[in-house]
């Protein structure tokens, strides 16, 4: 029997639509709250794990991310964590080259939107206020995927758990230029956005409009990603 060389991710399909983008409720860098148009697309239905990229340092002698042998993150269905920017693309390159597909990271708007689960006016995709169980720390620790969620699209842990990596550069002010349909972020930067909540923050949650960012070299023990795909 041959062995198996990669995981494809399951995924969703999310619908083309409109959404209201960002909030007056948070950071200034996630205002003016704007309408987005977003073709479909497929994103996976939770984040890469440690039982996928194992097979993908395996195959492509890749040198493991850092916590990889940690107990608090190792097991097979911990997302895996201490990826870079450039280890996610890699991986999502290597995903394409396999199977053919275009895997990629989200954008930006893509990821929102998906968080949000089709739910309007709201600031977490069940509505407007924290769950009792919301406080991390550094205390804390990370869960095994499908703790949080589901959403209304089917996916898990899109506010709970880790930073997630998006394809686009980060620009506190982008907004204010962002075109209406398919955004892909600013044609440069020095960091990467990322969404998604914090094992290890006060709060573990985090709302659907809430943006981070990070220098795309560096790797956190609350920092991964997830795949994402067109749909043609």
């Amino acid at each position: 029997m041959k062995k198996q060389s990669y995981i494809e991710p399951e995924y969703i399909q999310i619908p083309e639509d409109s959404f209201l983008m960002g909030s007056k409720n948070g950071s200034s860098n996630e205002a003016p709250i704007h309408t987005i148009w977003i073709d479909s697309f497929a994103i996976g239905k939770y984040p890469v794990t440690n039982r996928e990229y194992a097979l993908f340092i395996k195959m492509k002698a890749y040198p493991p991310p850092p916590f990889w042998n940690k107990s608090n993150f190792s097991t097979p269905d911990h997302p895996v964590v201490g990826t870079s920017w450039y280890d996610a693309i890699t991986y999502c390159n290597w995903l394409k080259e396999l199977t053919g597909k275009p895997y990629r990271l989200p954008t930006e708007a893509e990821r929102e939107k998906a968080a949000r689960g089709g739910v309007k006016g709201c600031e977490y995709s069940w509505g407007n206020k924290l769950p009792g169980n919301h406080l991390g720390g550094r205390n804390a620790y990370l869960t095994i995927k499908g703790t949080e969620g589901k959403n209304g699209y089917n996916l898990y842990n899109m506010s709970e758990g880790i930073h997630e990596w998006c394809a686009d550069w980060y620009d506190p002010n982008y907004y204010d230029i962002s075109p209406n349909r398919n955004p892909h972020g600013p044609k440069r930067g020095a960091r990467r956005v990322a969404r998604g909540g914090s094992w290890r923050h006060l709060i573990r949650f985090t709302r659907c409009a809430e943006r981070s960012s990070l220098a795309p070299e560096k790797q956190f023990s609350d920092f991964g990603f997830r795949c994402a795909m067109n749909i043609y």
